[in-house]
C-alpha cells in the first residue's frame, strides 16, 4: 500500500467519555506543555457545558411532561398520534404508492380471471348437460324411475329424478342377514 491508501484505512481511536482526552492526543502527537494545558482547560469547559445542557434538557422534558399532563395528553394518545403520522408518512412514499397500484391491478386481473373461470365452468356444465352421453344417462334414469316409482309424470329436473330414484332404491332393499337373525 502506498501512503495515501494507508491514511484512508487508518482509524484513530476516539476518546470515550471519562477518558483522558489530553493523554490520547499526547500519544498521537507531541504537544507542548502549554498546548496540553490549554486543551485540558477546554476539555473541562466542554464537559461543564455538556452537563449544563443535560440539566437544561431534563428541565425542558419535565416542563413538557407537565404541559401534556395539564392538556390531558397521555402516552397512549401520543403513541396513536405517532402511529397515525408514521402511517401517513409511509403512504406518502412512492414505494407504497407503486406497491398499492400493483396490488390493485393484480386484484383486478384476479377478479377478471375468476369471472372468466366461472363462465367457462358454466359453459362446460351446459355442454355436458347437452351432450348425448348425459341425455342417454338421463333417459336411463327416467326409465329406472318409471319402473321403480310407478306412473309419476316425467318432466322433473335431474335432481328430482336422482332423489326419487335414491328414495325408491332405499325402500326396496332387503334387510341384512344379521338383522333377520336378531329379530328371530
Amino acid at each position: 500500500m502506498d501512503r495515501g491508501e494507508q491514511g484512508l484505512l487508518r482509524t484513530d481511536p476516539v476518546p470515550e467519555e471519562g477518558e483522558d482526552a489530553a493523554a490520547m492526543i499526547g500519544t498521537t502527537e507531541s504537544l507542548s506543555e502549554e498546548e496540553q494545558e490549554e486543551l485540558r482547560k477546554e476539555l473541562v469547559k466542554v464537559e461543564e457545558e455538556i452537563q449544563t445542557l443535560s440539566q437544561v434538557l431534563a428541565a425542558k422534558e419535565k416542563h413538557l411532561a407537565e404541559i401534556k399532563r395539564k392538556l390531558g395528553i397521555n402516552s397512549l394518545q401520543e403513541l396513536k398520534q405517532n402511529i397515525a403520522k408514521g402511517w401517513q408518512d409511509v403512504t406518502a412514499t412512492s414505494a407504497y404508492k407503486k406497491t398499492s397500484e400493483t396490488l390493485s391491478q393484480a386484484g383486478q386481473k384476479a377478479s377478471a380471471a375468476f369471472s372468466s373461470v366461472g363462465s367457462v365452468i358454466t359453459k362446460k356444465l351446459e355442454d355436458v348437460k347437452n351432450s348425448p352421453t348425459f341425455k342417454s344417462f338421463e333417459e336411463k334414469v327416467e326409465n329406472l324411475k318409471s319402473k321403480v316409482g310407478g306412473t309419476k309424470p316425467a318432466g322433473g329436473d335431474f335432481g328430482e329424478v336422482l332423489n326419487s330414484t335414491a328414495n325408491a332404491s332405499a325402500t326396496t332393499t332387503e334387510p341384512l342377514p344379521e338383522q333377520t337373525q336378531e329379530s328371530l
